[in-house]
């Protein structure tokens, strides 16, 4: 292969791969549209179009590139060889991928990427396989599809490998599944954490059970990397006087930040005053200005609501092990809300919210309200969206705002969420 040429297939499978590391950051990012994602996710697709052009030389770069490479070359490899169709090819993405949980990412998240049709059979062989390692890749690339895989979800809550039961317990969520609660309800005092919020969390998004709520509000109550996630579901499930009298439980308890991100959640103008007030503590502000914006639509930094970072600021690294960005500052990319403007723009529009009802993003919620979030939201929104769309529709799969941007915009062009 000429030089130039191979330069150029270089560039394509380096870029592919470190493009798919910022799309891993910005599914979860709170400044990121579906539009940036599609964007995003079209500039990969261009440099796999160039990996495809060059065949075989395109695909011994990729293989190269994965020896020191992590789940971004995984992925890009993961492409080629699925695509391609070559057993050997596959064999070998799938045993480089299965080596380490760090790299199998990239092997679902390529398993993702292509339409369900053409990964399915590849799907249900790692799904059923002996191996868990190639069993959780095949579980976790079934529910990025939404796609149930061929056995009850009650068989893997008894497996002898702790990921790949928590893979399972996450995966009722995801699915929708309703023909579990009683396997599920085992393991929400186990000695795993991550067992005890997957199960939880499953048990109160499909079942509304109340002893999984109740282990889900202690899971909120009692800090840690998990406190966060469950106290944005669990408000969803009680009522507005009591999700409300429960966020100012929180914040007695020094839980602020999950106090906060109820507020939010829950979308009760009569915590405006509360959010307004943490925007004066510099390690809360931003999750506070993000919990504003959640409720009311304005965004902090287009509607110059925005405030300068305090000086000697050091954020604390997020210790959640469901954050992609694990060591990072939790509240990257949020803006730093200036609490006086804020409380300026309340004023001038408090009057077209009501104490006691619920709000997404400035409309009162709704299937309106769901449907425009999904779509015109940042993707901390959307994720909410989703989340109050499942709850709205018990049994189906939640929404998932990680998809491929071009396959998400199809579905919600084919059929308005309701």
């Amino acid at each position: 292969m000429p030089k130039v040429i191979a330069e150029v297939v270089s560039v394509h499978a380096e870029e592919a791969a470190f493009l798919w590391q910022l799309r891993a950051a910005a599914v979860h990012a709170p400044h990121y549209l579906l539009r940036d994602l599609t964007r995003l996710d079209q500039r990969i697709e261009a440099h796999l179009d160039g990996l495809r052009v060059a065949g075989d030389a395109g695909w011994d770069l990729c293989k190269k590139a994965m020896a020191d490479g992590g789940a971004g070359e995984v992925f890009a490899a993961a492409v080629l060889a699925l695509e391609g169709g070559k057993a050997d090819r596959i064999d070998f993405v799938v045993e480089h991928g299965c080596s380490k949980p760090a790299k199998a990412r990239g092997l679902i998240s390529a398993l993702g990427w292509l339409p369900y049709e053409r990964v399915k059979e590849h799907v249900v062989s790692l799904a059923t396989s002996f191996r868990f390692p190639l069993r959780r890749v095949g579980l976790a690339a079934a529910a990025a599809h939404r796609q149930h895989p061929p056995f009850s979800l009650s068989s893997a809550f008894r497996a002898n490998d702790p990921l790949f039961k928590v893979r399972a317990l996450k995966a009722v969520g995801e699915f929708g599944a309703t023909d579990v609660l009683t396997g599920l309800k085992h393991y929400l005092d186990a000695d795993d954490p991550r067992c005890c919020f997957w199960a939880a969390w499953s048990g109160v998004l499909v079942y509304g059970d109340p002893t999984a709520q109740v282990a889900l509000q202690g899971i909120a109550e009692g800090g840690g990397p998990f406190a966060e996630r469950a106290a944005q579901l669990a408000c969803r499930r009680l009522d507005l006087p009591l999700a409300n009298r429960w966020r100012q439980r929180l914040a007695e308890l020094r839980n602020k930040r999950s106090s906060i991100r109820v507020a939010g959640a829950v979308g009760d103008p009569e915590a405006v005053p509360f959010l307004i007030e943490q925007m004066r503590v510099p390690p809360l502000a931003r999750i506070a200005g993000e919990a504003f914006a959640l409720m009311t639509g304005v965004d902090i930094a287009y509607n110059d609501l925005e405030g300068k970072k305090p000086e000697g600021f050091e954020p604390v690294p997020s210790d959640d092990p469901n954050d992609e960005n694990v060591g990072m500052d939790p509240d990257d990319n949020l803006a730093w809300p200036d609490p006086a403007l804020v409380a300026k723009w309340w004023q001038g529009h408090q009057a077209g919210f009501t104490k006691g009802k619920r709000y997404l993003l400035g409309k009162p919620l709704g299937p309106e309200a769901i449907a425009e979030a999904l779509r015109g939201g940042r993707q901390r929104q959307r994720a909410a969206a989703a989340l109050e769309l499942a709850l709205k529709n018990r049994g189906q799969p939640l929404f998932e705002v990680r998809a491929p941007g071009f396959r998400q915009q199809e579905m919600l062009a084919q059929k308005a969420p309701a």
